[in-house]
């Protein structure tokens, strides 16, 4: 059965310290400013999903409503929730409540989907939270992309959301790289050498390729960096030197290699002042 420390994915042990920094992990997924680029529907998803993590965070950081929460959890009776808009307790700091906007729709009924604080309810929450997440994320890149590069062609590439072949003037001396973006939930060894991977599929016109790696969750920063290391040794049969830049989309920093391109730096500062 799913509940709040589910929501929030900490154990029913954690202390009031992590549950703050889960609940700001969680709602940085659901800020209006990772969700305007999406359609009204996806909009009113995430605000419905905000309320409830801010409704958890609420009360489990309250002392007593945490202890009534958990009694009912041990006695295996459904937790009734307080309403989204109840006041914050004093303790709870201000920083921390979020406004829902006044059109978000109402979570489904039972009659119209599976039982709320089911497994399943609970497994497509999270698929659509990060389905969400990858929308936002992969539009504010191509968005980035649209005012950094002037002109440019989208061929398709397997494995990528984001294809960009900037057209390459005839007063340069060389071609600007192909910039590609992926989005994926965890950012993890296994997840570097798959897009190294699905970059050396690249066409062979000689071009370097650009890796933009979107991700909230990453590995360890050594194992990521040796990794990277390993994947940018291997030849590539296009030619073109591999760089992978990864961008956090919770604060929308990125780790560039100091041999990166100078447009990697154009599209950065378009991404981050989207």
């Amino acid at each position: 059965m799913s509940n709040y420390y589910e929501l929030l994915d900490v154990p029913s042990t954690a202390s009031a310290d992590e549950i703050k920094h889960a609940f700001r992990r969680e709602i940085a997924r659901y800020h209006p400013d990772k969700v305007h680029h999406l359609g009204k529907e996806f909009q009113e998803i995430a605000a419905t999903k905000a309320a409830e993590l801010t409704q958890a965070h609420l009360t489990l950081n309250d002392a007593e409503l945490r202890a009534a929460y958990d009694a009912q959890l041990e006695a295996g009776v459904e937790p009734e929730a307080a309403p989204i808009d109840s006041p914050a307790p004093a303790s709870t700091p201000a920083t921390s409540r979020i406004t829902v906007s006044p059109d978000s729709t109402e979570p489904e009924s039972p009659e119209s989907g599976p039982t709320p604080g089911s497994a399943s309810t609970f497994s497509r929450e999270r698929t659509v939270a990060t389905e969400v997440v990858r929308r936002a994320a992969i539009n504010r890149l191509r968005h980035a992309v649209n005012g950094a590069v002037e002109t440019f062609e989208e061929p398709p590439m397997e494995g990528f959301e984001v294809v960009c072949v900037p057209t390459k003037s005839f007063w340069a001396l060389k071609s600007l790289p192909r910039l590609v973006g992926r989005f994926v939930p965890f950012v993890d060894v296994a997840a570097v050498r798959e897009a190294f991977a699905l970059a050396r599929r690249a066409p062979k016109d000689s071009r370097d390729v650009c890796i933009f790696l979107l991700g909230a969750v990453t590995a360890p920063a050594t194992e990521l960096a040796e990794a990277i290391a390993e994947q940018r040794r291997k030849p590539t049969p296009s030619g073109g030197k591999l760089t992978l830049i990864f961008v956090d989309t919770r604060t929308w920093k990125a780790r560039v290699p100091e041999d990166a391109p100078p447009i990697v730096a154009s599209l950065l500062a378009k991404l981050t002042s989207a």
